[in-house]
């Protein structure tokens, strides 16, 4: 190991000063909304090695001083350059008025290949075309969303709400974004696979056991993957990689999982088929049926399943991680603002105003009417965005809105989490949580432009799944509220704890060190009457 080492930092010694002298020969770039703290050769390194652990909330803090809320960055030996932005306007300007020039390109699909192979989230072109077609078709469909309603409510009152009430009985602190996740991985396999892993379930052990290890293994592959785009010189994640050791021998380990999760339930789905039963509606079924009718060949049986694997993988990250990290912050929040809480119980009551000795599971129309909810659940979204930042590859040489040049080959970068942070762009309290800004003078929910509340992206890439995403989170928070109180270990999201949030720089905005609580009943069942009555 010791000859390996030495090998290996010879190595890197060697590329620092090829590097160097190659790129200290490149023309410097334009110098306009220049990234502070940035020098010659080290680029931004030191400052993001002492921010790393507050990443988003660094790159909100430069972008809120310049007065384009855009940065020009430079990056450790000039190895490359990009921009990163919060203004709405150029938002529209990568992600629609001049899509064709701004590709996920090889910085993203390196990072994230061996997790979401050539999945819809992770190529360009042909391969993105006909997944986002077939993706479009079956999101379009009306039972599909009835499909996503009739899931969560049964996932609701025969798992969630059955354990927090035992959480309860036992006055047991349990951690609730674990519990979130979950509850999504569930949901997505019933609804993408038409399969039920069961995860909050004390049924089936043995199969307990094999999904939580995929649990486990994808949010490893996440974190490690995500470490890769952090790292100043990417050239260290492909070292180890090559000498498979360290975190890319953890992630090597974590997709052997993953792949054999994936192709165990491709493998399910081929038999079912192949026996006649054609009865689910699940997304994957949908795929494999789909697939033939867009032009989208196949070399071989090995070469299908490759691309169906990537799709699980993709639906998975889509559905279980992004709507469990929304959850988490959501339930946050309202420990720490309890106004809020009271005007959600409050259009709760009157929707569903019937004492009631069991559960509310609140309908698929009965959500649409709940308004404040939707509100507070979209001011928590525009503050903890699940994808806090994402990046685009500049194909051609180009001009922002703003007058910021974008070179071909540069990366830009725009961040949903500085966005929410910026008062030039909602206002001098845009660092506080106030559902009230969603409303109209009637209380009607009122959307917001799209650019400026880029959480489900923009333009061709817009998040298929926004509206299912709304209906889960809406059912999940009403039902969970209207039936327990979430008290936070940590006294939840205040004032002073929103100042410095408490997450993990990842692909996806999870909450560090999980979020703790402790659950008490709402409504008392009374043992003689059979009557309700606030605890």
């Amino acid at each position: 190991m010791m000859d390996l080492s030495a090998a290996a930092l010879f190595f890197c010694l060697c590329l620092f000063f090829i590097s160097f002298i190659f790129f200290r020969s490149l023309p410097s770039p334009p110098t306009k909304n220049s990234c502070p703290h940035s020098y010659p050769i080290i680029g931004n390194l030191i400052a993001l090695l002492r921010n790393r652990h507050r990443f988003h909330d660094w790159i909100a803090d430069m972008l809120s001083t310049t007065p384009s809320l855009t940065l020009q960055v430079n990056t450790f030996l000039n190895a490359s350059h990009g921009v990163c932005t919060a203004n709405p306007l150029n938002v529209n300007h990568l992600l629609v008025s001049n899509f064709p020039n701004y590709i996920k390109g090889s910085r993203i699909h390196d990072v994230l290949h061996e997790l979401l192979g050539d999945g819809i989230f992770n190529v360009d072109g042909h391969l993105w075309t006909v997944q986002r077609k077939i993706s479009s078709h079956e999101f379009n469909t009306k039972s599909l969303k009835h499909f996503i309603s009739d899931t969560v409510q049964s996932e609701l009152s025969t798992r969630l709400i059955p354990f927090l009430s035992s959480a309860c009985e036992n006055n047991q602190v349990i951690d609730l974004q674990d519990v979130l996740r979950k509850v999504m991985f569930d949901n997505i396999c019933n609804l993408a696979f038409g399969a039920d892993p069961a995860c909050l379930s004390s049924e089936a052990v043995g199969e307990n056991s094999l999904n939580l290890s995929f649990v486990q293994a994808f949010d490893d592959a996440v974190e490690i993957s995500t470490s890769r785009y952090l790292l100043p010189i990417h050239v260290i994640w492909k070292i180890k990689r090559f000498f498979n050791i360290g975190s890319e021998k953890r992630l090597k380990e974590a997709i052997g999982i993953i792949n054999e999760y994936a192709n165990m339930i491709i493998k399910s789905k081929e038999d079912q088929i192949g026996s006649g039963d054609c009865g689910n509606l699940d997304l994957l079924s949908r795929f494999m049926s789909s697939s033939s009718n867009f032009g989208l060949g196949f070399d071989d049986q090995e070469h299908k399943r490759k691309f169906l694997r990537d799709i699980v993988i993709s639906f998975i990250l889509a559905g279980k991680d992004t709507t469990s990290t929304a959850l988490t912050w959501f339930f946050w929040l309202m420990a720490g603002n309890p106004r809020c809480e009271g005007l959600i119980l409050a259009e709760l009551s009157e929707a569903a105003p019937a004492p009631a000795t069991s559960p509310v599971i609140f309908s698929y129309d009965d959500l649409k009417g709940l308004n404040y909810l939707h509100a507070a659940i979209s001011e928590s979204l525009r503050l903890f965005p699940p994808v806090p930042i994402d990046s685009r590859l500049a194909v051609d040489d180009d001009i922002l809105p703003d007058g910021t040049q974008v070179c071909k080959g540069w990366f830009a970068d725009y961040s949903a989490y500085a966005i929410g942070r910026m008062h030039q762009v909602w206002g001098p309290d845009c660092r506080e949580y106030r559902p009230e800004r969603w409303l109209d003078d009637d209380g009607r929910f009122r959307p917001s432009d799209q650019f400026r509340f880029p959480v489900f992206h923009c333009g061709p890439r817009v998040c298929l799944g926004k509206e299912m995403a709304y209906v889960q989170m809406k059912s999940i928070a009403a039902s969970v509220m209207r039936e327990f109180e979430i008290v936070a270990v940590d006294g939840g999201g205040c004032a002073g704890k929103m100042a410095v949030p408490p997450y993990t720089p990842s692909i996806v905005l999870k909450m560090r060190g999980g979020l703790p609580v402790r659950v008490k009943r709402r409504r008392q069942p009374n043992a003689t009457s059979g009557s309700t009555s606030t605890a």
